[in-house]
């Protein structure tokens, strides 16, 4: 894999775009993707393109909230445990039965929970409070209650929930379990969401064959399209594998022309930096524009960004190049790729990794002028409830893929300082 330095070179360089720099450049016209209708399974995590409103009012009807008997309020005032009142059962409701019989002074009607309140009644009385059998099928002749109750206990009024026209769901709201359970309740079974961003997502290196193929001479596995496809899924979107092109221009653009036409975005890794067998830059220049190639990150400094138009004129595909080295790919799509995604998907709100503020529990020093993104492990402080430690995972080379395993967060080091102590309070990018 390409490392992440730049040769030695004798002619000078543009200097390091700050990260917000570089961020807003790629964020620049990017707007959420055209809508598509879909099925309520086939929503979760997508974002609503348009409003819902209740299709029906929720509960439709008045119905008990307890298992127990539906009487008359004034029937059962003066109830108590020394003085129980007792009443004729002349019925029995159950959740999805329309009641046959209306309720008369002195009588019950045995009802489970969600059953439609019958006619006459006003009030539930739990069979906890009545010396009814709890669990037996057969329905008592009487029942003796030995609690009062008021009109509306344990009723749950017709409208309580929501009511037909009223709505429910913003457009931009991401759709959890229980927002398409809500969704569901108030009769939607299709609706308008965004569609999820093609990632296509491309591997580059003549020393990289495929996981599980037998290693031979310099070669070693390629992780790094593992990882982006994993992380683009997380992000929301669908993942597209282009495979593994060797350090040739031509084989490297022949990939790229076909994530063109199939994707609306490319993430390439390796290949972006200015060793001599680095030519994923210039493969992407045959075929689009380069806005960017250069930010003061640690690790990832050598990032790409760029855009190629469609062949059918319906607009552009964003180009992502990720330096080879898998801690520093890793760590550049969670800065760069996933806010771009986030954005395409329909997000309206916070498009990056929440942060959190945490101490360091252990010196940390990095490269000047860079903002460093350290890879930690969180855990609440035991001696502050509520705040954060965070101890460095292990070693922080941009190789070491077993500290970026073990690591929940990301701790951020400004560009302005070269080093910090322990106890140190800096923000993590948490990654879990």
């Amino acid at each position: 894999m390409a490392a992440d330095a730049p040769a030695d070179l004798s002619a000078p360089m543009e200097p390091l775009l700050r990260l917000e720099e570089a961020r807003d450049r790629m964020l620049s016209g990017v707007e959420p993707l055209p809508a598509e209708t879909v099925a309520l399974r086939a929503a979760l995590g997508r974002v609503l393109a348009e409003p819902l409103v209740a299709l029906v009012t929720m509960p439709p009807w008045d119905n008990s909230a307890m298992d127990g008997f539906a009487v008359r309020a004034e029937d059962v005032a003066a109830a108590s445990g020394a003085q129980p009142v007792r009443l004729r059962v002349v019925g029995e409701v159950a959740a999805g039965h329309v009641p046959r019989e209306t309720l008369e002074p002195g009588t019950a009607i045995r009802i489970l929970t969600g059953g439609m309140i019958p006619r006459g009644a006003d009030a539930i009385v739990p069979v906890e409070d009545t010396d009814a059998p709890r669990g037996v099928s057969e329905r008592p002749s009487e029942v003796r209650v030995f609690g009062a109750a008021v009109a509306g206990t344990h009723v749950r009024r017709a409208g309580s929930d929501v009511t037909a026209g009223e709505p429910i769901l913003d457009t931009g709201r991401i759709l959890g379990p229980a927002q398409l359970a809500l969704a569901a309740a108030t009769g939607h079974a299709r609706f308008s969401v965004h569609r999820r961003p093609r990632v296509a997502v491309l591997a580059t290196g003549d020393e990289l064959v495929a996981p599980g193929e037998p290693l031979a001479g310099a070669h070693i596995h390629d992780s790094n399209s593992v990882s982006i496809a994993a992380q683009a899924l997380s992000a929301g979107a669908e993942v597209i594998d282009l495979g593994i092109a060797l350090d040739v221009e031509k084989a490297v653009r022949n990939k790229l022309v076909e994530g063109v036409e199939r994707a609306d975005i490319i993430v390439a890794s390796g290949g972006v930096s200015v060793g001599a067998h680095d030519v994923v830059k210039d493969a992407f220049e045959a075929i689009g524009t380069l806005d960017l190639w250069r930010v003061a990150v640690q690790p990832g400094k050598p990032v790409a960004f760029g855009r190629a138009p469609r062949r059918d004129g319906s607009g552009d595909v964003l180009f992502f190049g990720l330096p080879g080295n898998p801690v520093s790919s890793f760590v550049t799509f969670e800065l760069f790729v996933r806010p771009v995604l986030r954005r395409l998907a329909g997000h309206t709100g916070s498009i990056g990794r929440p942060t959190v503020r945490a101490m360091l529990t252990a010196d940390v020093s990095k490269a000047p002028g860079r903002r460093a993104f350290l890879r930690v492990q969180l855990e609440e402080d035991p001696a502050r409830p509520g705040s954060w430690l965070a101890t460095l995972a292990g070693g922080q080379g941009s190789h070491v893929l077993s500290a970026l395993a073990d690591a929940d967060g990301l701790a951020i080091i400004p560009e302005e300082v070269d080093s910090l102590p322990a106890g140190s309070v800096v923000d993590v990018l948490r990654l879990d």
